[in-house]
């Protein structure tokens, strides 16, 4: 009789024991529309990048790729304005270790900014930036910063004879973009780049930041894999 109570107590107290368990690593639903989120995002900025690698526009960028340090790539950058402009988009962020080469990541990344001015209009643009330099790298690696005050960014040479100019190119970060609409270009001087860490926290299953992402090396998940394989293959020095 001991023994039938004993077997139900322990299996009542094995019970609790998992419904414990499973309550604990459960994945809230905002954390699987951010997890959600964050895979659509890979593949938006596999196709952007394959997009602008089979761009002849972007021989220079070709080029200079294989000496940046590191990539980050927003695969939808929109802006609207009428007489005052925001744009905003998420991207993804892609570092080359130093001794080894090998690109690390992703981090997801947030940019904006807010301009006054003239403006009517709209505007949609696939924007990738260039790390040069390590300080650069440095300035993408902290939690945010300002494009232009932080860290120096410029825009990179595009179109013919574009491949001239990169030979005299010093600065820290380099930025292009591909747009449709009424806007002429984008200046990212003043833009606020920051990061997701919901995104971060809900790829890797764990709060990361990006030093634990690219200092400690995270291992790639599957589903950044293409999109790492296409700038390791493209970035080759």
């Amino acid at each position: 009789m001991h023994e039938k109570t004993g077997l139900k107590r322990n299996a009542v107290v094995f019970l609790i024991i998992s419904i414990c368990l499973g309550f604990g690593t459960a994945i809230s639903p905002a954390q699987a529309d951010e997890k959600r989120e964050a895979v659509q995002l890979l593949e938006k900025t596999r196709l952007m990048f394959d997009g602008v690698m089979a761009d002849k526009n972007f021989k220079a960028f070709h080029d200079l790729l294989k000496k940046a340090e590191a990539i980050l790539l927003v695969p939808q950058l929109l802006k609207g304005a009428f007489v005052v402009g925001v744009s905003g988009g998420s991207g993804v962020l892609l570092v080359r270790d130093k001794e080894t080469g090998k690109w690390n990541g992703p981090a997801f990344y947030t940019i904006g900014e807010a301009s006054w001015g003239l403006q009517i209009g709209g505007l949609a643009s696939e924007v990738v930036m260039l790390a040069m330099t390590q300080r650069g790298v440095t300035a993408l690696l902290s939690h945010s910063l300002k494009l232009g005050g932080d860290v120096g960014v410029a825009a990179g040479p595009i179109g013919a004879g574009a491949e001239a100019a990169t030979a005299n190119l010093s600065v820290d970060i380099l930025s292009f973009s591909r747009s449709k609409g009424l806007y002429g270009g984008i200046s990212f001087e003043g833009a606020a780049v920051a990061v997701r860490d919901g995104l971060n926290e809900s790829f890797y299953g764990q709060k990361v930041s990006p030093t634990d992402i690219f200092i400690r090396h995270k291992a790639v998940k599957a589903e950044a894999a293409p999109l790492v394989e296409a700038v390791t293959k493209a970035a080759k020095r």
